[in-house]
C-alpha cells in the first residue's frame, strides 16, 4: 500500500518536534543542568525553639523570600546533643538535597557522647553566624546582678543550678564552665542541667527550676523585651545593642565567649551539588532579608564557605578537645 506524501510529512514533523522540544520538568524538580537549588530538606538536630532551629528556619525563610529557593522543608531530629542528627546526615551519603543546621554544640557533643561520627565526616557548606551567649534569670529571681549570682554560686555551687540549651561539651555548657573556673570554682562542682535547645531551657528558667540559664541571645530576645527574663551579663567582648546588661568582664568575670553556627551536607555529594549549595548561601549573604535577620537576632555575620569552613571545623575540633581536657571534662 502506498502511503500519501502528506502523511509522511506529518509523521516526520511530529518526530522532529519530539526530538527538538525538551522534556517537561515536574514542579519543583531539579534539573541536572540548572545552577539553582530549587528545594531542600533542612535537618535540625535539636528541638524546636533552639539555636539551630531558629537559624535554620530564619535562613530558609530569607532564601524563599529572596527567591533563592522555591521550597525548604525544615524538620527536627533531636537527641544526644545533635549527634543523632549528625548520624542521620552522615548516613545520607550522596544526598545533595539534604543539609543540616549545626554549630559549636555538635563539635563538643561528638566528644562527650563518644559519637562514631564527626563533623569532618560531612561536607562543610558554610559557616553562617557568630552569636554571644547571655546569662539569664526569671524576672522574679533574687539575683539582680552578676556579682550576686557569683557570690551565691561560690558559697554553694551544688545548689545554684545552671541550665543550658546544649549537651555537655556544647557552648551553653562550656560558657558556665569557663565562668566557674574564672571565679575560682572547680568546673566538676558545677551542677549543670542540659536541655535539648534553648526552647526547652526557657520553661525551666521561667519556672525557677534552675537558678540561671545560659543560652544564645537570639533565642530569648522576645522574652527579654517583654520583661519576663532578666539578663545579668553577656559573654561577648562588647555590650549588645538592645540588651541592658554588662559583659562578663565588666562584671568581674574574666571570660569572653562566642558561639557559632553553620551548614553541612552529607558526605559523598557531587561537586556540582556542593557548588550549588555553597552558592545559594553565598547569595543569601547579599540579601536584605538576611541583613535584617542578623540585626533582629543579634547575630554577627561570620560567613566562611566550603573548604574555608572545613579548615575552621578542623581547628574547632582540636580547640574544643583541649578546652574539655583543661576543664577536666574529657
Amino acid at each position: 500500500m502506498t502511503v500519501p506524501v502528506k502523511v509522511w510529512v506529518s509523521v516526520a514533523t511530529a518526530l522532529l518536534a519530539v526530538l527538538l522540544v525538551p522534556p517537561l520538568l515536574s514542579p519543583g524538580a531539579d534539573s541536572g543542568e540548572s545552577s539553582q537549588v530549587r528545594s531542600l530538606r533542612v535537618l535540625v538536630p535539636n528541638a524546636p525553639g533552639g539555636g539551630y532551629d531558629i537559624t535554620a528556619r530564619t535562613a530558609a525563610k530569607a532564601m524563599e523570600d529572596a527567591d533563592l529557593l522555591r521550597n525548604a522543608e525544615v524538620f527536627n531530629l533531636p537527641g544526644a546533643g545533635g549527634t543523632v542528627g549528625l548520624g542521620r546526615t552522615v548516613g545520607e551519603r550522596g544526598n545533595g538535597k539534604l543539609i543540616m543546621s549545626m554549630g559549636l554544640g555538635v563539635v563538643g557533643a561528638v566528644y562527650t557522647n563518644k559519637s562514631p561520627n564527626s563533623l569532618l565526616d560531612t561536607t562543610p557548606i558554610a559557616k553562617l553566624i557568630e552569636e554571644p551567649d547571655i546569662v539569664v534569670v526569671a524576672k522574679d529571681s533574687p539575683f539582680t546582678s552578676m556579682q550576686q549570682l557569683v557570690d551565691a554560686w561560690k558559697a554553694n555551687p551544688g545548689t545554684v543550678t545552671v541550665g543550658g540549651g546544649s549537651a555537655p561539651g556544647g557552648p551553653d555548657h562550656l560558657a558556665p564552665m569557663l565562668m566557674a573556673k574564672a571565679v575560682g570554682l572547680q568546673p566538676k562542682t558545677v551542677n549543670y542541667i542540659p536541655f535539648d535547645g534553648g526552647g526547652e531551657l526557657l520553661a525551666s528558667v521561667l519556672g525557677g527550676k534552675v537558678a540561671f540559664g545560659v543560652s544564645g541571645v537570639g533565642e530569648y530576645r522576645d522574652q527579654i523585651q517583654a520583661g519576663t527574663l532578666r539578663v545579668l551579663a553577656v559573654t561577648s567582648k562588647n555590650r549588645i545593642e538592645g540588651i541592658d546588661a554588662p559583659t562578663l568582664r565588666q562584671s568581674g568575670v574574666d571570660v569572653e565567649f562566642t558561639n557559632w553556627r553553620g551548614i553541612v551536607a552529607p558526605p559523598g555529594i557531587s561537586p556540582t551539588d556542593k557548588a550549588k549549595l555553597v552558592e545559594v548561601f553565598q547569595n543569601l549573604q547579599r540579601t536584605p532579608q538576611w541583613a535584617e535577620a542578623l540585626q533582629r537576632n543579634g547575630w554577627t555575620d561570620a560567613f566562611a564557605p566550603g573548604d574555608e569552613f572545613r579548615t575552621f571545623l578542623e581547628n574547632e575540633n582540636k580547640r574544643v578537645a583541649t578546652v574539655l581536657k583543661d576543664l577536666g571534662l574529657a
